[in-house]
């Protein structure tokens, strides 16, 4: 079984104090032995995200980034001008809604990688048909 990791479970993870820090870990623990994917894209979006944290939380988020590209584990989906123009399809298609240009990557990708399930709080995953597991 593979689940998709998006932004939001990477800083959960990174800091305990995050909303969802609790739920993310009860997710991973439930997940046992599943893989997870992710992209190029998602760990941009959480590096750009957590930037003005502070020193510190720069360097933990640095590694856990050199972590997730190292293990075995995890899937990560390299960047590429065929990824951008399919999330950028799903982006026109989705006009009608706020989703970021990463989030319309990650929902191509899971199609792409037929996964279903990802580490996220998020109802536009939802509206996908995609199951939403923080």
């Amino acid at each position: 079984m593979k689940v998709f990791a998006d932004t939001a479970y990477f800083i959960a993870i990174l800091n305990p104090l995050d909303q969802l820090a609790q739920s993310a870990v009860a997710a991973r623990q439930q997940l046992g032995d599943a893989s997870l994917a992710t992209t190029d894209e998602v760990l941009a979006e959480f590096l750009n995200t957590i930037c003005e944290a502070g020193p510190s939380v720069r360097v933990r988020a640095y590694e856990m980034v050199l972590k997730v590209l190292s293990s075995p584990k995890i899937r990560v989906v390299e960047q590429s001008h065929d990824s951008f123009s399919r999330g950028l399809q799903v982006y026109a298609r989705r006009r009608d809604k706020d989703d970021s240009l990463t989030d319309c990557i990650s929902m191509s990708t899971m199609r792409q990688l037929r996964v279903r399930e990802i580490l996220i709080h998020d109802h536009h995953f939802r509206q996908e048909g995609f199951t939403v597991l923080l």
